[in-house]
């Protein structure tokens, strides 16, 4: 896929448009170089780890949907709705 998409950091915010290439080249976990659209894995640029992302809350802290913060539900409804919702 050669097609630029935004490529958000759920943990700093970092923003970036770019190549599945590019990110995954400059360490970003991130569809489709890492994981799958429309599935819950970390969204995580090159400087942060996954600690802090939906991914981690659910499966290592086992919290149920209502225990999420607004932010993570915002993390979670962009991931479902992927590849739309980080198209430029």
């Amino acid at each position: 896929m050669a097609q630029k998409l935004i490529h958000i950091c759920e943990v700093c915010g970092k923003a970036v448009i770019m190549t599945p290439e590019q990110a995954f080249n400059e360490g970003w976990d991130y569809p489709p170089k890492m994981g799958s659209f429309g599935v819950i894995s970390p969204r995580t640029c090159g400087d942060c780890n996954m600690t802090k992302t939906l991914w981690w809350a659910l499966v290592q802290e086992k919290k149920k949907i209502e225990e999420l913060s607004p932010g993570q539900l915002v993390v979670l409804k962009r991931i479902q709705n992927e590849p739309a919702s980080i198209t430029p």
